[in-house]
């Protein structure tokens, strides 16, 4: 019997990302013993979200779905450890920045996103990435690629509706 898109997705989006997410549960919480456990509950979680609702972010909604139900077992546990003083500048320190689940979403949407604007024309690629990421104005560029001004307001404006039609497709708002 041939997979399912459902189980292709799977395979290919979730269970890749096996062993660096047990990898990670267990860096990141090693009081933790069952992280096999974790790691299964977190899969079938994700299965069975994908099921009611496209997951399009698979592997950051995959490590934040492991990260709170490995936080929900240290609270059911209430594991409390005292370290000397001597010692408190070897603990781990966590940082106020992204979690790896928050960067790899944010990647992911990166990856998307420079996806979308390959798949433009050239000439509309060119504009909207003068516009966009360099900050030209339209004057500018016009002058540059000698185009009229009209142009590359159309340009651009075709670029931003094909870009997020393109998002719009792989599931971003």
């Amino acid at each position: 019997m041939p997979p399912t898109n459902h189980t292709r997705w799977f395979a290919e989006e979730v269970q890749v990302h096996e062993l660096v997410l047990r990898s990670w549960l267990h860096s990141r919480f090693p009081a933790l013993t069952d992280i096999d456990d974790l790691v299964q509950e977190a899969m079938t979680r994700v299965w069975q979200a994908h099921t009611v609702r496209p997951v399009t972010a698979a592997k950051a909604f995959l490590f934040t779905t492991a990260h709170n139900l490995a936080i929900d077992e240290m609270r059911r546990r209430q594991i409390v450890t005292f370290e000397n003083v001597a010692e408190m500048g070897e603990l781990p320190v966590y940082e106020d920045g992204p979690s790896a689940a928050e960067a790899a979403a944010k990647n992911q949407e990166l990856e998307l996103l420079t996806k979308a604007i390959q798949s433009l024309p050239d000439r509309c690629r060119q504009v909207l990435t003068l516009r966009k990421i360099y900050g030209l104005s339209q004057r500018e560029i016009a002058a540059q690629l000698g185009l009229s001004e009209h142009t590359v307001e159309a340009q651009v404006g075709n670029g931003m509706r094909r870009c997020a039609e393109f998002l719009a497709r792989h599931g971003l708002p």
